[in-house]
């Protein structure tokens, strides 16, 4: 496991949440009841800082409007797009919303409408398998040519597992096609991180982010501070990009 995958998964809200609440009762039971209860309290706190829809519009939405989502057709004509892999939050288009397949927005999605918007003539898809033997990239593509895009537009790079390498082995492609500029396709939510990670690589990229999903919801019962399960859950992808970002820093990736 990776240090960034470590991290993440020692300070998803819930987990460690539910970690402290385990060490403070052992400290119950050996009379630290002090630190046990500062635990306790610290777990909770934890937990219910990320249940609630204002943390992850604070957090979160700070991220995504480092790179403002503009439409197809007011960006620049480049040489490729290049789609990152993965999902935030189920690609719902607002996060606060339940989750419903008919109105989901992939990055896929946002790759093809660039294409057929002449902003590029290729989409270079990136992403390695995560889980079985069928890649990101080769899911993408199939994807990609659902959407009418032809099959001699798709170029995959299928080795990559992290942001890092997304940038890594899509640099060497665009070297070897001498492409100097491109689009980057990802969610907004990641779009700082993979900003950095490319350009880091000597790559002219510019954002063009999928649509951001931490906004406020047009539903007027909706409340800042009321906890919410789905929220709590969603936030991870929250703290992922911070404890990322802050990886990513230490080893001079960014």
């Amino acid at each position: 496991m990776s240090l960034s995958s470590l991290l993440t998964n020692l300070v998803i809200p819930l987990n460690l949440g539910i970690a402290l609440l385990v060490l403070a009762t052992l400290l119950f039971i050996l009379r630290r009841r002090r630190l046990a209860s500062f635990l306790a309290a610290s777990g909770v706190a934890w937990v219910l800082f990320w249940s609630l829809p204002a943390s992850s519009l604070w957090a979160g939405g700070h991220l995504e409007q480092l790179y403002p989502y503009h439409p197809p057709d007011a960006l620049p004509q480049t040489e490729a797009i290049v789609v990152l892999g993965g999902s935030t939050a189920s690609n719902r288009p607002n996060w606060f919303e339940p989750y419903d397949r008919t109105t989901t927005v992939a990055r896929v999605d946002t790759a093809a409408e660039l294409y057929h918007a002449d902003r590029a003539p290729i989409i270079i898809v990136s992403g390695a398998a995560l889980e079985g033997s069928v890649s990101e990239a080769q899911i993408m593509a199939n994807a990609l040519r659902q959407q009418g895009v032809p099959a001699e537009a798709i170029v995959q790079e299928s080795e990559s597992l992290t942001t890092y390498e997304n940038a890594v082995y899509t640099a060497r492609i665009l070297k070897e096609r001498n492409i100097d500029r491109i689009l980057l396709v990802t969610s907004a939510l990641h779009m700082p991180r993979a900003m950095g990670v490319f350009r880091k690589q000597q790559v002219d990229a510019l954002p063009a982010g999928s649509p951001p999903q931490i906004v406020v919801p047009e539903d007027p019962a909706f409340s800042f501070w009321l906890p919410s399960m789905q929220v709590l859950s969603a936030s991870r992808s929250v703290v992922k990009e911070y404890v990322g970002m802050l990886v990513y820093w230490l080893r001079g990736w960014l």
